[in-house]
């Protein structure tokens, strides 16, 4: 067996557990236990979306609870009728159950390691493990693998775990040695970055860390281009691994062209831009930090076109900059819950018009939103006003969204979050 780290485990799981969440989790709630006496029943008829294998139950649609689940407790998912339907982690708030089997089951580790094989598995197909081109990749996306609020993200020898919900936090103790054992033979480390993602009260007593295995940050390989992934204190699990095949396909436009990388984080745009053979490439970001990771990356992919980095806010730095050839406008989530999605409508239609008014005639943008309670049509129809109002003529070019270790249940379509377009500017 391999060997874990028990005490990083104990600080990760069970003190938030001693310190309860809300007043609701103590000793008897052992996730271990017998969960069949946790039973979750639907009111009339709101069973429909449960039997259309949709992974939440909201809480409006609980009419009555035989026990008294915690957050994190598995439950079962029962109908108005007394018909099982489901088992999920049940935790207090709007999504009130993730459903992890349509079966009635008791989660032991073979369960988590026929899931995680499984995801395994698939990447294995995408042709993502052992590629010698590219060895960062997304190995388990939350409800598109089956596992709502389980993040899993391959950098090279280091998986990063991130935790989103406090059910699969609480699973981590029979998750970890699945994980370690599917992985094997290729990952020596696993880091725990759950603590960002955690709901405030549980996540004050979590600290990331390793759980298995000792790292650093370093370098990994997008095909066959190098990033500098700092798990530790970057954004998310430490690279935007979702816009992979996004950057692949900048890269055919690029060549002997002008690019501005707007948000550009560590840049990942930019390097696929000068790497084939943009001459100038701006990236900007309002975070110094996110500037120097792009320096970084710079100095670890030589080319022959010019770089500079600018700590700016990017509408600011849109009002006084000129024109360029190619942009790449991706900024962070406007909009977390349904209300503030008008607000973040104002803010795609400012932004992308602005954006408009700097692409050069007969040049492209490349827009984006990883808001997710911004739809594709929403989306679209935001880019066609901010078109409008710049008084651009555009033509699509691309429907960009995720990539395919980015999995999406057809029965969860809120899982498609990112969408973008590649447009052609007159």
């Amino acid at each position: 067996m391999p060997e874990f780290s028990s005490a990083a485990l104990k600080q990760a799981v069970e003190v938030p557990i001693a310190i309860g969440i809300a007043g609701k989790i103590s000793p008897k709630h052992d996730i271990n236990a017998n969960f069949i006496m946790l039973q979750v029943f639907l009111k009339p008829k709101k069973d429909v979306p449960v039997r259309r294998f949709h992974p939440w139950i909201f809480s409006g649609a609980i009419d009555r609870m035989e026990g008294e689940p915690a957050d994190g407790d598995i439950v079962g998912v029962v109908s108005n009728s007394g018909a099982y339907l489901a088992t999920g982690h049940f935790q207090n708030g709007s999504i009130a159950v993730r459903i992890f089997s349509f079966e009635k089951i008791a989660p032991g580790p073979a369960f988590w390691k026929s899931k995680l094989q499984k995801a395994f598995d698939y990447r294995r197909s995408l042709g993502l493990a052992a590629n010698p081109a590219t060895n960062c990749y997304r190995l388990v996306n939350a409800e598109g693998d089956g596992l709502p609020g389980l993040i899993v993200d391959v950098y090279g020898k280091t998986a990063v775990v991130q935790c989103h919900s406090i059910g699969m936090h609480r699973s981590l103790p029979e998750i970890l040695p699945a994980l370690v054992e599917v992985l094997s033979q290729s990952v020596v480390a696993v880091y725990d970055k759950s603590k960002e993602t955690l709901p405030a009260i549980y996540a004050a007593a979590v600290q990331n860390g390793y759980l298995h295995g000792e790292s650093s940050p370093h370098p990994v390989l997008e095909n066959g281009h190098s990033f500098f992934v700092d798990w530790e204190s970057g954004q998310k699990t430490g690279f935007f691994l979702d816009q992979r095949d996004n950057r692949q396909l900048l890269s055919n436009y690029v060549a002997g062209k002008t690019v501005l990388n707007a948000f550009c984080y560590s840049g990942g745009f930019s390097i696929y831009a000068l790497n084939a053979g943009a001459t100038s490439v701006h990236s900007v970001d309002v975070s110094q930090k996110a500037i120097e990771w792009t320096d970084k990356n710079v100095a670890l992919n030589p080319s022959t076109g010019e770089h500079l980095a600018f700590a700016n806010d990017v509408q600011k730095y849109l009002k006084d900059c000129g024109e360029y050839d190619v942009m790449v406008v991706d900024p962070p989530a406007f909009a977390k819950n349904l209300k503030k999605r008008h607000n973040a409508v104002q803010g795609y239609i400012r932004l992308n018009a602005a954006a408009f008014r700097k692409v050069a005639p007969g040049g492209m943008l490349f827009t984006f939103s990883c808001s997710q309670v911004v739809d594709r049509q929403l989306f679209y129809d935001t880019i066609v006003a901010a078109a409008i109002e710049a008084g651009r003529r555009v033509r699509v070019m691309h429907h960009l969204s995720q990539p395919a270790d980015h999995p999406v249940s057809l029965f969860h379509p809120e899982g498609a979050y990112l969408k973008g377009l590649a447009l052609q500017v007159e």
